[in-house]
């Protein structure tokens, strides 16, 4: 990325990048219903960080190979927060649904 863009969406990019890690990080050790809620702040974060190296892309400011190879790693990464999200909905409707059986 030109120096003259480092500052401005490249700091962007940056920043969302380390908010998703550290999003992730304080999930990790949340009860499942905080869990549930940042992993939807970390979606939201990742689709900010799409959307950014997207439009760096645009303005031609990666390279085609730089896009990809990034564009992959953060593709990934939303699916696998979506997917544990997916997952702790789905256990904790299964035992919300097991509790009420009970009584």
């Amino acid at each position: 990325m030109p120096r003259t863009e480092q500052f401005g969406i490249g700091q962007k990019i940056d920043e969302l990048f380390l908010d998703v890690l550290e999003t992730l990080r304080t999930a990790m050790y949340s009860p499942i219903q905080d869990k549930i809620i940042l992993l939807g702040k970390a979606i939201v974060k990742t689709d900010s960080l799409r959307f950014f190296l997207q439009l760096s892309w645009d303005a031609k400011l990666l390279t085609d190979k730089q896009f990809s190879s990034v564009a992959e790693y953060i593709e990934e990464t939303g699916k696998m927060i979506g997917g544990w999200k997916k997952g702790l909905i789905t256990k904790t409707s299964t035992l919300r649904n097991a509790e009420e059986n009970k009584e």
